[in-house]
């Protein structure tokens, strides 16, 4: 028994997907400006806030955009 499969692809350029994103927002932090205080859950549960380290650890902060997503 034999079928037809059919498919249909809908290309669209650069400057289509650049147009149906909203605009990115002007950063308010700064290379060289001392973070804003923010608070996370550990992989054990707990919260854990950066303010808890000032003054007593050295803290890098690294951002991997899409990690763990999927994307």
């Amino acid at each position: 028994m034999g079928g037809v499969l059919l498919l249909s692809f809908a290309l669209v350029g650069p400057s289509a997907l650049a147009q149906s994103k909203p605009a990115q927002p002007e950063p308010t932090v700064k290379v060289g400006d001392i973070a804003p205080d923010f608070t996370l859950t550990d992989q054990s549960g707990k919260q854990i806030s950066l303010h808890s380290f000032r003054g007593k650890k050295n803290v890098a902060l690294a951002f991997y955009i899409f990690a763990f997503t999927g994307g």
